[in-house]
């Protein structure tokens, strides 16, 4: 079932404008008209322990809020599985914002409702139509968590957490097909825990590179894309237990968020140079304290900085020594090669993800437990929120634009 808050006569505008040509800049960069937010329905924080809600459960849903208005609004929303397990990068979207691809990381256990098992789905959304619709279900490995797709739009790629691997997604036209497995951190073969799994992956705007993390060892692996063939070239390292992973528009660098342990430490990101020629390979050449398990970490379409979201003790026990009832999302600046801490400001309980706005002015970070999507704007100094909050039906576990 889907649900959208258009009038008939504004159902008949959009579809107008969805079936036009997407807008661009000279460069032929999207000018991002949706964000996707995928969200979880089957799973809520009880006493900082992750449970299954009790029967009846809702399904879990999609719900794509427009960018073209101020403030953005929520437009459409359809039923399609996710999950707040793993990092907030289980939805992307196609360059021409023609699909949408979300991951179902987790599901509840058929055998026990109060418990939850790996899912293996991968949602594939037409955009093009009003409202939007699911039209496939694509099979990946266990887990399926951070996705990307290349700026192409030919290829997506996708961590399968309980696995250990990345799929390899084709994608012709509205076809969604799965190629090929690439083996990323089980490479003995032998069954790995989630803990030892990898995360997220990120593939650069030429499309001939992927960074992959693998937060259970706390190993990177840079990856080569010739076509559909990916391969893997070396394991590097950043911080402790890398999660989220974000290539900047510009090709020149990239940023990993290292969750540490969610013991009350700080925690880091890390700068990663792709301005490199052989012999030399990407490697990490600055880190920088942020603060309490970094979970989602999104660069600006601008590339000037990014921001990051930290749970903070949010997710917590309430006697947890470092629980806190806000979460934060700090700025990071981008110069040359270094990292420089800028201005932050409290969130939502148990935020996850980020996106933005084309002018990288405004930031839209999905949040779990108050189930909504909360907006701030920045203007290269001062970090506001603007008090929008977009209530979306289930927690917010994943949210994403098409990529610059």
């Amino acid at each position: 079932m889907q649900r959208s808050i258009f009038s008939r006569s504004g159902l008949f505008v959009l579809l107008a404008c969805a079936l036009c040509a997407p807008r661009s800049t000279a460069k032929t960069v999207v000018i991002p008209r949706w964000a996707v937010s995928s969200n979880d329905n089957k799973q809520f924080l009880d006493k900082g322990v992750l449970s299954v809600v009790p029967a009846p459960i809702k399904e879990d849903t999609v719900s794509f809020i427009d960018l073209t208005t101020t403030p953005p609004k929520l437009a459409f929303e359809l039923k399609a599985p996710g999950s707040t397990n793993g990092p907030p990068l289980s939805v992307a979207v196609t360059p021409t914002e023609s699909l949408a691809l979300v991951a179902a990381p987790m599901k509840v256990d058929p055998a026990d409702a109060t418990k939850t098992i790996p899912d293996n789905r991968i949602t594939v959304i037409d955009m093009t139509v009003v409202p939007p619709k699911a039209i496939a279900t694509v099979t990946a490995g266990d887990s399926p968590s951070g996705l990307s797709i290349s700026r192409d739009g030919k290829l997506a790629l996708v961590a399968n957490r309980n696995s250990g691997t990345l799929s390899v997604l084709s994608i012709a036209g509205k076809v969604v097909t799965n190629v090929g497995t690439v083996p990323v951190s089980n490479l003995d073969k032998k069954p790995i825990p989630e803990s030892k799994s990898t995360a997220s992956v990120a593939i650069s705007p030429d499309g001939k590179l992927a960074i992959a993390t693998n937060d259970g060892d706390s190993r990177l692996t840079l990856l080569k894309i010739d076509g559909t063939t990916v391969t893997r070239v070396k394991d590097f390292w950043a911080g402790i237990r890398p999660y989220s992973v974000d290539i900047a528009s510009n090709g020149k660098f990239a940023v990993v968020g290292n969750v540490g342990g969610a013991q009350g430490d700080v925690d880091t990101i890390s700068l990663i140079d792709l301005e490199v020629a052989p012999p030399l390979t990407p490697h990490v050449v600055d880190t920088i304290s942020v603060g309490l398990t970094p979970e989602g970490v999104k660069l600006a379409p601008d590339s000037s900085y990014a921001v990051v979201v930290l749970e903070n003790g949010t997710n917590k026990a309430q006697t947890f020594p470092f629980y806190n009832t806000k979460g934060k999302m700090v700025v990071v600046k981008i110069e040359g090669k270094t990292l420089k801490r800028g201005p932050e400001i409290d969130i939502g309980q148990w935020c996850q993800g980020a996106a933005f706005t084309a002018d990288s002015k405004s930031i839209l970070v999905g949040c779990m437990v108050s189930k909504d999507v909360q907006v701030f704007s920045y203007d290269g100094h001062t970090l506001k929120d603007t008090g929008t909050h977009i209530a979306v039906s289930g927690g917010s576990a994943a949210i994403r634009t098409a990529e610059p």
